[in-house]
């Protein structure tokens, strides 16, 4: 007889694989938003699917669920998930996870007009979106937007914070 454990498996970092993050900003009915995109490349451990799994348990983990709900997390102050604005960078916040990218000027401006910015992480790998490759905005779009990556990924609004003297 087989049995299945319904034991959580442990946080093991290298399952994720390569994080990375991305700004941009973009036309919303109501004025421009800005916008994070984080995703995995897929290298962890045990390949693109382990990727996949690991990155949806850390979500769930966090308190965010995946799919098309939007988790409005300026609501909760005390949601684990948080955003750090400082000088360019914004920097993704949770338990056992901080992750930063340079932000261009106008996701700055949107995201001061705001005061939030909303995220996309994406337990769907993205290996031809390296760090340090161009991304073009087609092709940003194209990822983005398509269904399969809105499907596997958790979308949040999340207030930007700042470190304050």
């Amino acid at each position: 007889m087989t049995s299945t454990s319904s034991e959580t498996r442990p946080f093991h970092a290298p399952d994720l694989g390569t994080l990375v993050v991305m700004a941009w900003s973009g036309e919303h009915p109501d004025g421009d938003m800005p916008y994070l995109l984080a995703y995995s490349l897929g290298d962890g451990e045990n390949g693109p699917e382990g990727s996949a799994i690991a990155v949806g348990h850390l979500l769930r983990a966090n308190g965010l669920s995946i799919g098309d709900t939007v988790t409005d997390a300026t609501l909760q102050p005390s949601f684990p998930v948080g955003l750090l604005v400082q000088g360019e960078q914004a920097v993704v916040t949770m338990p056992r996870l901080n992750a930063q990218c340079p932000v261009p000027p106008e996701w700055l401006a949107a995201v001061g007009v705001r005061g939030h910015a909303y995220l996309l992480f994406t337990t769907r790998p993205w290996p031809e979106a390296a760090p340090g490759r161009p991304v073009s905005p087609e092709a940003l779009a194209a990822f983005a937007g398509d269904e399969e990556t809105l499907n596997a990924s958790a979308h949040a609004l999340l207030p930007a914070r700042s470190l304050r003297g």
